[in-house]
């Protein structure tokens, strides 16, 4: 117990750390595959679309961020963008692309901010958007592993529940996370609305799985760029599998 108490202790100050002891981790040149799907279903308007892509942009462009992504040189992070609304809008903004260095994701930033949005259907088909990204991230297995991160601002009204998508075989593999952008809360209100603790109770109970599984929220669209950023450094620490050195006692 004390030793569990002593790392518990240390774990903090670790920082990034490599896999050391996964199979293969050698060889291996993609340490994550990451897709990131953005809601544009009709309860998002043309200001909160901008909010959304130009939230991401900046997030991509935020030191810790950019440090977190390029954090094990030779180990890359694999980024997939696309966008989501009813059963049949799901637009890819950004292929599979290898994260190397800063300009990467700066041109991937330079991307978003100039992306325009295009007619589509605007009911919210959470459950085909989990699909979709699944059927993405399966052709990366040669990454460590596969991470699925939906945005949303709305509960699912079309298309197969977001509860039956997360048991299909397609997602054996996946940790599926969440970023819930809520509504306005009351004038100078320092409280979250029912509606949005409400909203983060269904993407926790409908939509994430897999090890380590969360959900972050952004109030409102104008803190999407924040609430992007925080979600990115916890998708992107590694985590240790061999055990510490602990000083002798």
């Amino acid at each position: 117990m004390r030793k569990m108490c002593e790392i518990a202790a240390l774990w903090p100050r670790i920082g990034v750390v490599i896999f050391a002891l996964m199979p293969d981790v050698g060889h291996a040149s993609c340490r994550q595959a990451l897709a990131l799907g953005l809601d544009i279903s009709g309860s998002v308007d043309a200001a909160e679309y901008r909010l959304q892509m130009d939230g991401l942009a900046n997030a991509l462009l935020d030191a810790d961020v950019q440090a977190a992504f390029l954090a094990i040189p030779g180990a890359e992070v694999r980024l997939f963008i696309y966008e989501w609304g009813g059963f049949g809008t799901q637009r890819v903004l950004v292929q599979w692309t290898d994260i190397t260095d800063a300009q990467v994701l700066a041109s991937i930033a330079d991307i978003l901010h100039s992306t325009k949005r295009l007619p589509h259907d605007p009911a919210t088909a959470i459950g085909k958007a989990m699909l979709f990204g699944a059927e993405a991230l399966v052709d990366q297995g040669d990454c460590w592993r596969m991470t699925l991160d939906l945005s949303g601002d709305g509960k699912s009204n079309i298309g197969p529940l977001p509860a039956q998508s997360k048991r299909q075989p397609l997602l054996a593999d996946i940790t599926v996370n969440a970023l819930v952008i809520g509504v306005n809360t009351l004038p100078f209100s320092q409280r979250p609305s029912n509606e949005s603790v409400d909203l983060v109770r269904y993407f926790v109970s409908q939509v994430i799985r897999g090890p380590n599984a969360f959900v972050e929220s952004a109030e409102v669209f104008e803190d999407f760029q924040a609430a992007m950023a925080r979600k990115l450094l916890k998708e992107l620490e590694t985590r240790a599998v061999g055990a510490l050195e602990l000083p002798d006692q």
